[in-house]
């Protein structure tokens, strides 16, 4: 009976990939025969997951949308990416679901295996959220993010290798001090041991990150926090932009709608001056939109011409002819 479910779970794993399996693939990934995986596609009806089926030489089986949520089966790295995605909506990063996500959130945590949860908490409580939503992230590796958080928790010794912007791969051996998430990019804000220095890492250029077992004990950062350090290191980039716009609007809107983009300073009661750096200007110019007010670009002279460019395309933009002209 348990060699059953367990191979009715792998089943449904599989089928919750969204492709479409050829009958005699889907066997012989679980090692039964066609006759058998019959038997647990009935099973897994029974359950409440609607699985559509094909007949014929090509017949196979998918798993459809079905009228009501069944469980679903995920992995280790899914489940650790199910909460971190969950975390973020949680504190306002997705507007309106915040509280449904506080709840998913609770239910998932819960039925988690030790382990995971360990890692779970780690990364939770290690992640310093910042109110600035900086560029697109690349991808980052599920378990090396686990990994670090799980170190800057233990307060120990760090070693991964490291590819900079300019291609060059260096070995680093650093005292981790905490997580920062910066819109879709990850940071480590660490102590480097070979560099005698504080450093932040983007976590998707980090490779192989392993604790050493070593303990130390806590440095005195230099900044008010992680945030704020990361922040003032991307400020001193080379291609970095430092932008500067007058709104037409009361600063206790423009906070509303972007205050994670930028620091908003209030001018007087109709106008504020938001700030921001950033290496791409597309940022801005997106934040600006969600504004719906007028503005005054006051640096760089470069968003001005994002702007426009922007408003041209917009511009130019018509009707499809494949449209409904109502």
């Amino acid at each position: 009976m348990a060699n059953t479910s367990a191979r009715t779970l792998r089943l449904l794993s599989l089928l919750q990939t969204h492709r479409y399996w050829q009958g005699g693939e889907l066997a012989e990934r679980l090692g039964v025969s066609p006759r058998t995986l019959r038997r647990d596609i009935d099973r897994l009806r029974e359950l409440g997951y609607p699985v559509e089926a094909q007949r014929g030489v090509d017949g196979g089986y998918q798993l459809a949308a079905g009228a009501a949520l069944p469980p679903l089966v995920v992995d280790d790295e899914e489940a650790v990416a199910l909460v971190v995605g969950l975390q973020a909506a949680a504190q306002g990063a997705v507007e309106g679901i915040a509280e449904s996500s506080v709840r998913v959130l609770a239910k998932v945590v819960q039925v988690m295996p030790a382990r995971l949860r360990r890692q779970v908490e780690a990364l939770r409580a290690m992640t310093v959220p910042d109110g600035w939503n900086g560029p697109e992230g690349e991808g980052i590796d599920p378990g090396a993010l686990t990994a670090v958080a799980l170190a800057c928790r233990d307060s120990e010794q760090l070693r991964f290798s490291y590819t900079a912007a300019d291609g060059r791969r260096t070995d680093r051996h650093v005292e981790p001090h905490r997580l920062v998430c910066l819109g879709r990019r990850w940071y480590l804000v660490a102590y480097d041991l070979t560099r005698h220095d504080w450093r932040s890492f983007r976590v998707d250029r980090l490779t192989a990150p392993q604790g050493d077992g070593s303990r130390f004990r806590s440095r005195d950062l230099p900044a008010a926090d992680a945030a704020e350090f990361v922040r003032a290191g991307l400020g001193n980039l080379p291609r970095s932009y430092r932008v500067e716009v007058l709104i037409d609007a009361p600063a206790a809107v423009v906070r509303e709608r972007i205050g994670r983009w930028g620091a908003v300073e209030e001018v007087d009661a109709g106008h504020c001056r938001v700030r921001m750096t950033v290496d791409s200007l597309d940022w801005p110019a997106m934040a600006l939109g969600v504004i719906d007010a007028d503005f005054h670009v006051l640096d760089p002279p470069e968003l001005l011409d994002r702007v426009h460019n922007w408003g041209a395309r917009f511009t130019r933009a018509r009707l499809g002819e494949g449209a409904a002209s109502g």
